[in-house]
């Protein structure tokens, strides 16, 4: 693996570039939902959009989330990050998906808010982003070897990572890899969905419930090849993080969709 890049006298992080390529390719993705729900958005009373309004949402979005991102991970082991604080809180690895997830979130609903567009309906626009975005950031994990890796493994792809960031010699799953081409396909259907959404009705917010939903149950399986801790009764927190993603999921789109079908059947 290549944690890092030498250039001369410098030295770049192999995840710090992918986490900048995987804000720049989402970005791309966002702006293109947007302008192919042009004509809907400026429907709406009091819409303050621009055109190129994808480009800001994940510049932001992006920054709050991977502060969101380290700290939650850093509080995963209290003991240890308040022994010494400063070099954890700005190492430039370890960053948990469901903090990046939770500070990606509250700063979306601030720019929903911002830009007058209904929350669902802009978390609906987001989704797709948002998994690309995730999808490419895990190449970042791959490429640095940052202990992101599986279990040991006797499967013909099995890597080992002994250059790595928390190096090993084993030949293990590399999970990386297997999250960026299932979220990729997770991206594709929630994409489809948007495609839909524009030719015939479908509820506010249920594209963000499927995202929640599908991206959860990945990261749920996932977890069982994975080398985190176990804490929640038997579950590593991320297993946890993505049950309370998946009922928040299930529990939402059954709120929008019976919402959705009371406002047809009266209108």
């Amino acid at each position: 693996m290549i944690p890092f890049l030498h250039l001369g006298p410098l030295t770049i992080p192999t995840f710090g570039l992918m986490v900048a390529a995987a804000l720049f390719v989402s970005a791309y993705v966002l702006q293109a939902d947007f302008d192919r729900r042009r004509f809907q958005l400026e429907r709406i009373k009091g819409y303050a959009g621009s055109r190129d309004e994808g480009f800001l949402v994940i510049g932001i979005a992006g920054i709050v989330g991977l502060a969101g991102a380290r700290l939650y991970h850093v509080l995963e082991s209290p003991s240890e990050f308040f022994a010494d604080p400063w070099p954890q809180l700005f190492s430039r690895f370890g960053f948990a998906w469901f903090g990046g997830f939770l500070g990606g979130l509250v700063a979306l609903l601030f720019l929903a808010r911002r830009f007058r567009i209904p929350a669902l309906e802009f978390m609906d626009i987001c989704s797709p982003a948002a998994c690309v975005g995730y999808a490419i950031g895990r190449i970042g994990c791959l490429l640095s070897g940052d202990g992101d890796y599986g279990l040991p493994t006797s499967l013909p792809w099995g890597m080992s990572f002994p250059n790595g960031v928390v190096p090993t010699t084993q030949r293990v799953h590399p999970t990386p890899l297997y999250e960026f081409f299932i979220w990729l396909a997770i991206a594709a259907i929630l994409w489809r969905m948007g495609a839909k959404y524009l030719r015939e009705p479908m509820a506010k917010g249920e594209i963000f419930c499927w995202y929640l939903i599908l991206t959860g149950l990945s990261r749920f399986l996932i977890e069982f090849i994975r080398i985190n801790p176990r804490s929640f009764f038997g579950m590593s927190n991320a297993q946890a993080a993505s049950v309370v993603s998946m009922v928040l999921g299930v529990g939402l789109l059954g709120y929008v969709r019976s919402h959705f079908r009371a406002a047809t059947a009266t209108a």
